[in-house]
């Protein structure tokens, strides 16, 4: 493949990645979500500071860009560009040019990354990190758990994906860095999915 068409989808993806429904939905409610709450601009942010019909909406367009990411990669080079894709709008959620690089943490985009290069590793991803939080009550725990499993459940299901997916997994768990701490001293507040 010439390498400039390469470069061209992976810099779109990368792009992709940085539309933030957790940060416009904010600024359309009149506020910056990265400075309440956690200050996380994800689903479990906008759930406890705006609400359950937001953090639906967040959750959906975080995931769809990672979907959308692949399948512009697969169409236009093949399963390596797919990944390589994917991988850019997991970078761009997380670290956003055009929101000074202060994004989410990925789960969300990470999930639509992976179910759609192989949907039995995106589904048994999402049942950890499901299982987990159910029984933690912390969406952090299962976040956690299922980025450490994930290079194992890559290396089940396609070696190919063991690199680029270990990669994935340590950035999320670097970014899960602070509520690790706050787990760690009994801190870390437990989901409430009964608000509004």
């Amino acid at each position: 493949m010439n390498n400039l068409i390469f470069a061209v989808a992976v810099i779109v993806c990368y792009f992709i990645g940085n539309i933030s429904p957790a940060i416009l939905i904010g600024k359309m409610k009149g506020i910056d979500i990265r400075k309440e709450g956690s200050g996380n601009a994800g689903t479990t942010n906008v759930l406890r500071v705006l609400g359950k019909k937001y953090a639906v909406a967040t959750l959906i367009i975080d995931i769809l860009k990672g979907v959308a990411a692949v399948a512009i990669g697969r169409y236009i080079g093949g399963q390596n560009l797919a990944m390589a894709c994917g991988m850019a709008a997991f970078i761009g959620h997380i670290w956003p040019m055009a929101f000074g690089f202060r994004g989410g943490k990925g789960i969300a985009t990470a999930f639509g990354v992976l179910v759609t290069l192989d949907p039995m590793l995106g589904f048994i991803e999402a049942a950890a990190a499901l299982i987990f939080l159910i029984v933690s009550k912390r969406v952090s725990v299962g976040s956690i758990v299922a980025a450490a499993l994930l290079p194992f459940a890559a290396w089940y299901f396609d070696h190919d994906y063991m690199i680029p997916t270990a990669v994935m997994a340590a950035i999320v768990i670097f970014k899960h860095r602070t509520n690790i701490k706050r787990l760690i001293k009994g801190q870390e507040p437990k989901i409430n999915l009964g608000k509004r």
